[in-house]
């Protein structure tokens, strides 16, 4: 997997958050680290981290001294009560006096999980640290939060994300084409993890990466697409946009929820007066909500198309 072979090692070899890798650096140097929460959206780099600054502290011999668990396979109060606890109160042997325990997904545990958490981080904050990852913050309770300090992890700026994938097909010997690029950072939305593996995986076929094969190879909705589709329902022809929804669904396999985020960013994107945009944006809310209820695909979207396709033909006598 390209994502661990090129997964940095040390808080220097990490790629922007500048800002917190000298926070983290210090910490390293003076050989004392806080319980910290690390929040933020997936593939910014929060477990590695956390990983570059057990390895800076303790040296190649970290995982002696580590636990990394995932706390959205393991969330209940018995896994703290047990695993956390027994981990926790052990002592480190070396010259730094305590332990670090991981835990991914923090955000899932349950509450009773937190609460049991609260009382083990309280009680041996000697013999161990406690770092937590989560996407949301906000589910961590309060107690906690207020014992750890906050770092904030955002996605790579677009011409470093760029820049950091272009050397990566290079490193691999991928031709990577400009649209490839484009594609990946739409598809990915920032999300380095998952643009290496989308990466990875559309050099699997061995053909120049461009972007229809980076579409082809994620299932994901290709703009182009959506768009033709989109246009041809604000033009008044239902059936024919009927047609490429259909080819989309069965012929490429691309999910339904895809498509209709999709078409949420067309619809800010397509020449017709603000009002309808915002017509159609609500009804586009309300089909997604139903997707995600658990509605047919392709009978909601069907659905979606017939009023965009009403609406066009509204706005024609507008005109």
């Amino acid at each position: 997997m390209w994502a661990e072979k090129y997964r940095p090692k040390r808080l220097s070899d990490m790629i922007d958050q500048k800002t917190i890798v000298e926070r983290l650096k210090s910490f390293a140097k003076s050989r004392n680290v806080p319980h910290c929460i690390f929040a933020g959206p997936p593939g910014t780099g929060k477990t590695t981290a956390a990983l570059c600054l057990a390895r800076d502290l303790y040296g190649e011999s970290y995982r002696e001294h580590l636990m990394e668990l995932n706390a959205s396979d393991e969330r209940g109060i018995n896994v703290v009560r047990e695993t956390v606890k027994t981990f926790a109160r052990s002592r480190s042997i070396g010259e730094i006096p305590f332990k670090i325990l991981i835990l991914d997904e923090a955000d899932n545990m349950t509450s009773d999980a937190q609460q049991a958490l609260r009382r083990t981080m309280e009680r041996y904050t000697e013999t161990c640290r406690f770092i937590m990852c989560a996407n949301y913050s906000g589910k961590i309770i309060e107690p906690i939060q207020s014992r750890c300090a906050p770092f904030r992890f955002s996605f790579l700026p677009r011409a470093e994300h760029d820049a950091y994938i272009k050397q990566l097909a290079e490193r691999e010997n991928v031709k990577l084409l400009p649209d490839g690029v484009e594609s990946i950072f739409e598809v990915c939305g920032g999300d380095l993890r998952r643009a290496i593996n989308t990466l990875q995986a559309a050099a699997s076929m061995n053909k120049p990466v461009d972007s229809l094969l980076v579409y082809s190879v994620t299932g994901k909705a290709s703009p182009a697409d959506v768009q033709r589709m989109l246009n041809t329902a604000i033009n008044g022809d239902f059936l024919g946009a009927r047609k490429q929804l259909r080819d989309m669904i069965q012929k490429y396999g691309v999910a339904g929820v895809d498509i209709i985020r999709q078409i949420h960013k067309e619809i800010f994107k397509a020449e017709i007066p603000e009002p309808w945009k915002m017509k159609l944006a609500t009804v586009t809310g309300e089909i997604d909500f139903r997707l995600i209820e658990g509605s047919d695909e392709e009978v909601q979207l069907s659905a979606l198309l017939a009023r965009i396709a009403e609406a066009g033909n509204e706005m024609k006598k507008e005109n």
